[in-house]
């Protein structure tokens, strides 16, 4: 990676700014040792040092005058403590001499030095640094609807020539961009989605989290210091002359739309409003989905972290910060040398593989939402390819806010900026940030539609989307627009996404939803447990079968391809490819072999059976290995002749343990329609030799209607294959494969249980197939289940 390299760029760097540098008025005063020059910082909990001799041992000297612990400096000077208690008079030690005392301070929200925090002038002609309450100075970027974000193509000029228009003039009102991602390009925003907030006539300034980019600082994946930053730069944003109001929202998308849970939570008082799209309730729910670890993109997302957060350099850290300091850019030069401190992710991943309270409640959004006291858009996906399916479950813990709208739909990781999420989106900025009626605004939205969700999704020019009629933005006034606003019910389901269309030109999978339905809660009013037993003959019946069998089957992760995508086809797994139409999309999703699963499948239908919420699979297993991971798949088949794919779950079966009323990672006890494991250690067992175990296969979200005629099938597997992007390859057992036997019968109850609302039928017919966005379809291929016995006794199926 040219290491050697990167630390003589730096140094040479360093060497060009050490002599006028000094330390900023916001960060503790700098300590130093009479004859031996030892420069160190007091933070939050936190000392540092970006000044000190490369690869020598250094000792945390504690107020009392012990010796705390001892910390080797990096090969660039670098050394950062954490986790220190606040007090006064901590030294370090260097060689035998020792710094003046330093002051460390608590983690609080409210920073010490908040009037310094918001006198730094931030001016809004593009890319800066601002300072945070520690001195670390953060990269960042301002763009303006006068002089937006790059869209990826031009404007038109009508479009160009009416931002330039009154409506558009300062103060304006404003959103931060939140990321570890290039955030603050000065290009424009890697992976950011300032160029749509441009467009709807909103300044956006891009902030790059600590420690990646050109921002100084160590990262940490959201450790409580970037929380703290959050809270500052919104702070410092809002106190500029040009931001209207001076109270900004949030945006962002992803990484953007978790970091503004950690600082929502913060409760920065100029904070008006946030929207968080397409993000995650828990780390777990993502990184170890029933236990087992997700290679296919959890890891691959915090290798990519891993990289972002080395120094620059070639073939490490963010392009952008490395062509900042090509021209000549001395600060982001001077920052990479604390990035040296970056903490080791990957191993912090390996040594979190179960539920440590203390570890993991901090990083789970699902934890502190309830702490959130500002408007709240959410916006997830039931099939997100990344993120994953259990976003759902914040909005019950966001108890600290009553404005707050949900909106949940089928699709891909993209699909929280469709065109009917979009809209409301910018309806709640203009409530609750502009403070403006959307009347005037939402004209020049409906004109560059087509381009923005063009370069959105990735469908082509010839296919063009716009955006709904929205009554709001009909409204002369912001109290009329407000008001009819905050009429809706808070949670709305847009359902066959895919299948809907704005324009007769629409292509089938366009991000349109075929029809919506809102509700007061998830699960919805109404809701009911329906069951369906696993029955001799393939078959779920409503009663469970009054003989005992067993099905086996043969676990193996390797029976069918890692995903059910396939990127050589043609396509990717983002715009153009997955996130385009039906047209554009490349799946490749394979049944497993017949002996490498059981699969039932209930009657047709008698009617449309609405199901929204997580559902689970009941099973009697018995394994002939200690632990094996199973995969659950829940299906539609249609009256056609074809098969969509609905959702997954999965579980490692030494893992089973079930989460209690107290104590349990998502904060709530697990219930027959929403179980999930302990993730305890504690509570790992091996499966018993030769006997049977209930086992819940928990089900990630759906939102889906199944049609009269169509029947429900649930297959049980070994994992992989019906996902893009997730895979999994370090699975039980080690060996690869496992005989696994799943008991029927009254003797043993083995059943699936989906939550089933109260709804009548769909205003819309069976979508075609394919049309559903992340929702597969193949043709229906009957397999009979394998080696069927009365416990010893071959039984036909």
């Amino acid at each position: 990676m040219g290491r050697s390299r990167i630390v003589r760029t730096l140094v040479a760097a360093t060497a060009v700014v050490a002599a006028s540098l000094t330390a900023v008025e916001v960060a503790a005063p700098a300590a130093q040792a009479a004859g031996y020059k030892i420069v160190a910082f007091g933070g939050a909990r936190q000392i540092w040092s970006e000044r000190l001799p490369k690869s020598v041992p250094v000792t945390l000297i504690s107020p009392s005058g012990a010796a705390m612990r001892t910390q080797t400096t990096s090969p660039l000077g670098a050394l950062l403590f954490r986790n220190v208690p606040a007090g006064a008079g901590y030294r370090l030690r260097l060689n035998g001499h020792l710094s003046g005392p330093i002051a460390v301070h608590s983690d609080v929200d409210t920073p010490w030095n908040l009037g310094a925090i918001r006198s730094q002038n931030i001016p809004d002609t593009g890319y800066g640094y601002l300072t945070t309450r520690d001195g670390t100075k953060l990269a960042y970027m301002v763009s303006l609807p006068t002089r937006p974000a790059t869209l990826g193509v031009g404007l038109p000029p009508e479009v160009a020539s009416a931002l330039q228009g009154p409506a558009y003039a300062a103060p304006y009102p404003t959103l931060i961009e939140y990321s570890g991602y290039g955030t603050a390009d000065p290009h424009g925003p890697q992976n950011g989605i300032a160029a749509l907030a441009n467009l709807m006539g909103f300044a956006v300034v891009d902030v790059q989290i600590r420690g990646s980019g050109c921002s100084g600082g160590a990262y940490d994946f959201f450790e409580r210091m970037q929380e703290l930053d959050a809270y500052d730069a919104i702070e410092a944003v809002a106190a500029q002359p040009w931001v209207k109001g001076h109270k900004v929202g949030m945006l962002g998308i992803s990484y953007g739309g978790i970091s503004q849970l950690f600082a929502a939570m913060t409760r920065p008082p100029s904070l008006a409003a946030i929207a968080p799209l397409s993000t995650i309730d828990s780390v777990a729910t993502t990184l170890f989905p029933g236990g087992v670890i997700n290679d296919g993109f959890a890891v691959e997302w915090a290798k990519e972290r891993v990289h972002d957060a080395l120094p620059s350099g070639p073939g490490a850290g963010q392009d952008y910060a490395a062509k900042q300091i090509a021209a000549g850019d001395t600060t982001c030069a001077y920052n990479q040398i604390m990035h040296s401190q970056a903490l080791d992710l990957m191993g912090k991943i390996r040594a979190n593989q179960h539920y440590i309270p203390s570890q993991a409640d901090p990083l789970d959004p699902i934890t502190f939402v309830n702490k959130i006291n500002v408007p709240v858009f959410l916006a997830c996906q039931f099939e997100d390819e990344q993120t994953g399916a259990h976003c759902p479950d914040l909005y019950r813990h966001m108890t600290g806010t009553n404005k707050k709208w949900a909106y949940f739909t089928n699709g891909s990781h993209g699909d929280s900026l469709d065109p009917a999420t979009f809209t409301r989106m910018f309806d709640f900025f203009e409530v609750y940030v502009a403070k403006e009626s959307p009347l005037v605004k939402s004209a020049l939205l409906k004109v560059v539609a087509p381009l923005l969700f063009n370069q959105v999704f990735g469908t082509p020019m010839t296919d063009p989307i716009t955006l709904p009629n929205d009554p709001i933005q009909t409204q002369l006034t912001l109290s009329g627009a407000q008001q009819m606003f905050e009429a809706q019910k808070p949670i709305t389901i847009m359902y066959d996404n895919g299948a809907g269309k704005n324009l007769p030109t629409n292509a089938d999978g366009d991000p349109i939803a075929a029809f919506e339905r809102s509700y007061t809660s998830i699960p919805a009013p109404g809701t009911s447990a329906a069951r369906w037993y696993l029955s001799t003959g393939g078959k779920l019946s409503i009663a469970a079968p009054g003989i005992s069998v067993a099905d086996t089957f043969v676990a193996n992760p390797k029976a069918t391809p890692l995903n059910s995508w396939n990127a050589k086809l043609g396509t990717g797994v983002g715009t153009g490819g997955l996130w385009g139409n039906a047209s554009q999309w490349s799946y490749n999703w394979k049944q497993p072999p017949a002996a490498n699963q059981v699969s039932y499948v209930t009657p047709a239908l008698t009617k449309d059976t609405t199901v929204l919420g997580a559902g689970a699979v009941y099973v009697w297993v018995k394994s002939s290995t200690p632990d094996v991971d199973l995969q659950a798949t829940v299906t539609e088949i249609r009256p056609d002749g074809k098969e969509t794919f609905v959702q997954n779950g999965w579980q490692r079966l030494s893992e089973r343990k079930l989460a209690g009323a107290t104590g349990s990672p998502m904060k709530q006890p697990s219930t027959e329609m929403e179980p999930f494991s302990s993730l305890l250690a504690s509570d790992v067992r091996p499966m018993p030799a030769g006997k049977y175990t209930k086992v819940a296969i928990p089900l990630y979200y759906e939102g889906h209607v199944y049609r009269a005629g169509s029947r429900i099938r649930v297959t049980i597997s070994g994992l992989n294959g019906d996902q893009p992007i997730w895979n999994f390859v370090e699975t039980q057992p080690p060996s690869g494969t496992s005989t696994v036997s799943i008991g029927l019968g009254a003797q043993f109850g083995s059943y699936l249980v989906l939550p089933v609302t109260s709804d009548g039928p769909a205003p819309t017919p069976l979508p075609a197939c394919p049309s559903l966005r992340n929702e597969p379809c193949r043709p229906y291929v009957a397999t009979g289940n394998h080696d069927a016995h009365l416990f010893g006794v071959p039984a036909k199926l």
